[in-house]
């Protein structure tokens, strides 16, 4: 996986990044993004930082137009893009933005809000800022957050092994986030993409104790718990 070009742009008073990795024909991917998610043929992807709070109505547009065009997936986060982390094993790469001002349990009890980490704003993010929650005037305060994850193999995957991948990644993930310290399953708008061959013996298993997805599972532990690792640093200092 080629390394990423990293452009700017100016929205609502803000500059903000973008990472595009332009994979080309001969790729697909499985992607739980609004822009190009679920299974098919994709040329490129694109990560691009919203401003905290982000509210517009037109996400999928939004990404579409930032992009080069044609097939590809499109995530967005508050958290900086250019700092992102990189790993690799085996030929299995994995990249990770990583934001965790709200960190958050999976199964959290109903009703029940998540507590977020109160974090100044740094160059580049958006100040926190207060919002309205139904009943509650200032009750939620919004943080940069969101944690993306890209992934590529070289080889191709059967449908289910690619399913099994983000399993994989996921379960990854929150590994590499407790052991950061994050007590936490990740937060409410994360994103992954996984990218395979479309040509090539296919993989039947993507799972941790496959090969690649043994490999995925230690790419994506390691630019987890980078990221999540250099986020605390930043907040700390």
């Amino acid at each position: 996986m080629a390394r990423p070009s990293l452009t700017y742009r100016v929205e609502d008073g803000l500059r903000l990044g973008a990472l595009l990795w332009r994979f080309g024909p001969g790729w697909r991917m499985i992607s739980s993004a609004m822009l190009g998610g679920g299974v098919g043929r994709r040329e490129w992807v694109l990560n691009a930082q919203v401003a905290a709070g982000y509210s517009r109505m037109d996400p999928v547009e939004h990404m579409d137009a930032l992009g080069p065009g044609g097939p590809g997936v499109g995530m967005m986060t508050a958290a900086l893009v250019e700092r992102y982390a990189a790993a690799s094993d085996g030929g299995a790469e994995a990249v990770a933005t990583v934001g965790l001002g709200v960190p958050t349990w999976a199964a959290s009890p109903e009703g029940v809000p998540d507590p977020g980490v109160p974090a100044a704003a740094e160059p580049g993010e958006e100040p926190a800022r207060e919002a309205v929650g139904a009943g509650d005037a200032g009750a939620s305060v919004p943080r940069p957050g969101t944690i993306n994850i890209l992934v590529a193999v070289p080889v191709a995957f059967s449908d289910p092994a690619l399913v099994n991948a983000v399993m994989t990644v996921t379960e990854a993930k929150t590994q590499a986030l407790i052991e950061a310290g994050f007590p936490c399953t990740g937060t409410a708008s994360d994103a992954v993409c996984v990218a395979v061959r479309e040509e090539g013996p296919v993989e039947a298993f993507g799972g941790p104790r496959s090969v690649w997805g043994a490999r995925i599972a230690r790419a994506v532990h390691r630019a987890v718990l980078d990221g999540a690792r250099d986020w605390r640093a930043r907040r700390a200092t």
